[in-house]
């Protein structure tokens, strides 16, 4: 049976500029130091606003500290006259080891499609990143299809060109649940994540479907983490609001804490 490093990883959406960065990480570290968090057993990874990332960069190596990062979007376009955009070669160029496509925030306000994120998942991939897409369903796209019909969906669509055996991964993060201060339940979560592996093995087969990480997000916190980490199927969070706050955030990479045996 496959082995998955359980990631913890906090969105911090359109928040905190270079320097509150800096503090932030140096904190961060400091606090999950203190609290002798094994780096071997869960891998905790920040995704700062692009004006952020090269201080990031360079505090994370300077100091050796064991985080990871990425960046919140990505260009389908490797260079070129896409003003505003930035290329998975930049991101690589900055050391980042993640990027987040298609989160709803993308989908809604930007209006990105399904065969628009497939094309940033695959300059993603060209570059070297990995991926964590995005998919998740509206309350009105609940009642209509179910709970699982519309993230399967937004996964096969997204994962159009991808070759088998990618590394990716998926966060599965239900709409009327971000910042809702409702959170799914963990049965929920496992349900829908459960029916994402099983396209996953389909898509890119087995074997990568079975080490693929899938994420909740929606709502995360420390008091409710624990469950979510319990199921078969939920490897991790995507954190938003939660991953401003240090000691939440904090407490939350510390999850083995809660969740017992």
């Amino acid at each position: 049976m496959t082995t998955r490093t359980p990631f913890i990883a906090g969105n911090w959406k359109m928040n905190l500029d270079h320097l509150q960065s800096i503090a932030f990480v140096q904190k961060l570290a400091w606090s999950l130091k203190d609290a002798k968090l094994d780096y071997g057993t869960v891998e905790v990874a920040i995704f700062p606003p692009f004006t952020d990332l090269r201080s990031v960069q360079t505090l994370i190596s300077a100091d050796k500290l064991p985080l990871k990062f990425g960046g919140q979007d990505v260009s389908a376009h490797d260079s070129g006259a896409y003003t505003g955009e930035i290329s998975g070669a930049f991101l690589k160029a900055l050391d980042c080891e993640y990027v987040i496509i298609g989160h709803s925030e993308r989908r809604t306000l930007h209006h990105e499609t399904d065969e628009k994120l497939a094309a940033k998942v695959a300059a993603a991939i060209t570059h070297g990143l990995v991926p964590v897409l995005c998919v998740g369903e509206t309350a009105e796209d609940l009642e209509k299809h179910g709970p699982s019909a519309v993230p399967v969906a937004q996964l096969r669509g997204a994962l159009a060109s991808v070759k088998t055996g990618a590394n990716i991964v998926v966060a599965y993060e239900p709409v009327w649940a971000i910042g809702s201060g409702q959170a799914a339940t963990p049965a929920q979560a496992e349900q829908v994540a459960a029916q994402l592996r099983a396209t996953l093995a389909e898509i890119i087969g087995e074997e990568a479907a079975s080490a693929t990480r899938i994420l909740y997000g929606g709502s995360v916190k420390a008091v409710n983490i624990a469950g979510f980490m319990r199921e078969a199927n939920v490897d991790g969070a995507l954190v938003g609001g939660a991953s401003l706050d240090l000691a939440e955030f904090s407490s939350i990479a510390q999850f083995q804490k809660h969740v017992g045996t």
